[in-house]
């Protein structure tokens, strides 16, 4: 079935109305028609609906059922170093079909790519526009956050803050997911952090590991910095379970 985003406002009475955007492709592109069904999210809950009646910008729809959530239990945000040209757009669609929660790119010494703040803005309005298709995509009940990139002293406070965070690293030997997941059974936010081209400094990852993060391996073979991430959150998925739930 079709997915769309509806507002949360807009529900009343078992109905709901798509999002401007969406119904403008529900009726122009996807031609559907009253009767046929589809699923509605509103960035908390999926319900299967129905579609009720349209007009150019307008569809509205009548709620059938609630859908389980496809949300995972793990919550993964995934600190970035910023990469070059149009790679940040991949791990973003690529992390949010996996289920992490947020994106968030960071300037690390070793970027090669820089932003003012001014594109720092423009480029974070794309990525959670793909973020938002992404999710709609996969069937995510919610849309993850893509930050502004920042610098490296604002993710270091925010580390603090998580159950655990993971530095996947090409120097890190003898500790990985599965021995994380058996130290930590209960974790339930956790956050991992990937260098950009030229990898971290090691006097980056010591002053992370000053802020409580701890080295992880993904194996002895070097991934690159789009691909880091994305197997490093999957390994952590399936380790806890959420591979397997439906």
């Amino acid at each position: 079935m079709h997915r769309f985003f509806v507002d949360e406002a807009g529900f009343r009475d078992g109905t709901a109305c798509l999002e401007e955007n969406d119904a403008r492709h529900a009726r122009r592109v996807l031609r559907l028609r009253p009767g046929e069904e589809v699923v509605l999210m509103d960035g908390a809950r999926r319900f299967r609906a129905q579609i009720l009646d349209g007009q150019e910008e307008t569809v509205r729809c009548a709620l059938l059922e609630e859908l389980p959530s496809t949300e995972a239990a793990l919550k993964i945000t995934l600190f970035q170093g910023l990469p070059k040209a149009e790679k940040m757009e991949w791990i973003v669609q690529k992390l949010t079909e996996l289920g992490a929660v947020a994106v968030v790119p960071v300037a690390m010494e070793r970027c090669v790519a820089r932003l003012t703040a001014q594109d720092g803005e423009k480029k974070r309005e794309r990525w959670q526009k793909i973020a938002r298709e992404a999710a709609k995509q996969s069937g995510r009940t919610v849309t993850p956050r893509v930050g502004c990139p920042q610098r490296f002293e604002a993710m270091l406070e925010e580390l603090r803050g998580f159950d655990a965070a993971l530095i996947p690293w090409e120097e890190a030997r003898g500790y990985g997911p599965l021995q994380f997941s058996r130290d930590f059974p209960r974790a339930r936010h956790v956050a991992l952090v990937v260098g950009p081209e030229g990898g971290m400094s090691p006097e980056e990852v010591a002053r992370m590991e000053e802020a409580g993060a701890r080295r992880i391996t993904l194996g002895p073979r070097i991934l690159r910095t789009e691909t880091a991430g994305l197997v490093a959150a999957a390994a952590l998925l399936a380790l806890y379970g959420e591979m397997d739930t439906m």
